[in-house]
């Protein structure tokens, strides 16, 4: 087959991806609640004649094409949004009130099922080559989806060769496509510092036993955890989401809390921010004569490409039409597809997407990404899978 024939059936495949990723855009679905999401994928991918596989968890979805010969290729996207108020004006903002696909998922599956549409064109013209399973995963932004599939026994059942799946870069042009071996994106841990202190009248208001002074001094001095922690020439990042405390503007609360994450590239880095975040927490609750509590949450473990397999993929990009491929460093945001990567050979691609005249970043309110960038994921990741189907 061709890059010009691949060309050709992306060209078909292209209209459909627009209209399900617009669909998506303005009806976007939180971690584990995906149920409309689900029912989408699932219709388009009985019309391109997959075989929809049971799923392990209620949301998300698995389906099955088998062409000859070669390598069983598992392909991953995510489908969940983020609760964040859209602030943009394309036509098919979202209508969910606190509600956006505020980190391009709504590409991702879109961009999944035109790959689906263009495996289905192969097959059928008896040009396919090794067998594909798609997995649309739920809460990714929770970092709880991958492992809940996982858990659920996905991989047993599935038992794949290789993975590949791809993200898209609201900052970086479109057609811009960039990966590494080893270490891509970091590792993240969710923890929240519970406050409790004395509380009393706004009027009579002192540093001691101030939940609202400590959590305004713990959030600007997380940074100091991951001071002088790097790799390949990247810091590590600690930050705040959220701090919250109080009922009434002249009440000084008992109780606070500050949630955040903390992003490092290995676990030796996690372990050494995460005493220094103990610490720190222990000084400030001395500072302000609060009882404090650090919780860890949610993690998900760094996304680590396997060498050989990115081999692999980058040759394939390098010959792709509508891509310019470089070697990126790692960056700090995370993606728990690495525990599918952590089990399974595998690569994972940015891919950019920036639209005329710029975006937001991911999770911000004026996060916006091209239709363009569609095609562009699409053909990054059918390039790298079929590459990796014929290896062997």
């Amino acid at each position: 087959m061709t890059t010009d024939a691949l060309g050709e059936h992306l060209d078909a495949a292209e209209g459909p991806m627009r209209d399900i990723r617009h669909d998506l855009h303005r009806h976007p679905e939180l971690s584990f609640a995906e149920h409309r999401t689900t029912a989408v994928i699932c219709e388009r991918l009985r019309e391109l004649g997959w075989a929809l596989l049971e799923c392990p968890t209620e949301t998300g979805a698995v389906a099955h094409l088998a062409g000859r010969g070669g390598r069983h290729v598992l392909v991953r996207a995510d489908i969940d949004a983020l609760p964040v108020q859209e602030e943009s004006d394309v036509d098919f903002a979202s209508v969910v009130p606190g509600v956006m696909h505020a980190c391009g998922h709504d590409v991702h599956t879109a961009a999944a099922l035109g790959v689906a549409d263009v495996l289905a064109r192969l097959r059928a013209a008896d040009e396919l080559v090794g067998s594909y399973t798609l997995v649309f995963q739920p809460a990714e932004e929770g970092l709880g989806g991958a492992r809940a599939m996982i858990e659920g026994g996905l991989l047993e059942t599935l038992r794949p060769d290789v993975a590949i799946g791809a993200h898209v870069a609201s900052l970086a042009p479109v057609g811009v496509v960039a990966t590494r071996p080893g270490v891509l994106m970091s590792q993240a841990h969710a923890f929240a510092v519970e406050l409790t202190g004395t509380g009393g009248h706004g009027a009579m208001a002192t540093s001691a036993g101030n939940v609202v002074l400590a959590a305004s001094a713990l959030a600007p001095r997380l940074g100091e955890v991951v001071a002088g922690l790097e790799h390949a020439g990247v810091a590590c990042a600690c930050s705040a989401g959220v701090l919250a405390a109080g009922t009434a503007p002249n009440v000084v609360p008992r109780r606070g809390v500050v949630r955040g994450t903390l992003r490092t590239f290995s676990a030796a880095q996690a372990d050494e921010a995460l005493a220094r975040l103990g610490a720190l927490v222990e000084a400030i609750a001395g500072q302000f004569e609060v009882s404090a509590t650090l919780q860890l949450n949610e993690s998900t473990p760094a996304v680590i490409n396997d060498e050989a397999t990115e081999a692999v993929v980058v040759a394939a990009l390098e010959d792709a039409p509508e891509l310019m491929f470089f070697e990126t460093p790692p960056v700090t945001p995370s993606d728990d597809v690495a525990e599918f990567l952590n089990r399974v050979p595998g690569c994972y691609l940015l891919v950019g997407g920036a639209p005329p005249g710029g975006a937001g970043m991911h999770h911000a309110p004026d996060f916006a990404i091209d239709d363009e960038a569609l095609r562009r994921v699409a053909r990054a990741v059918l390039s790298g899978a079929l590459a990796l189907a014929q290896i062997g």
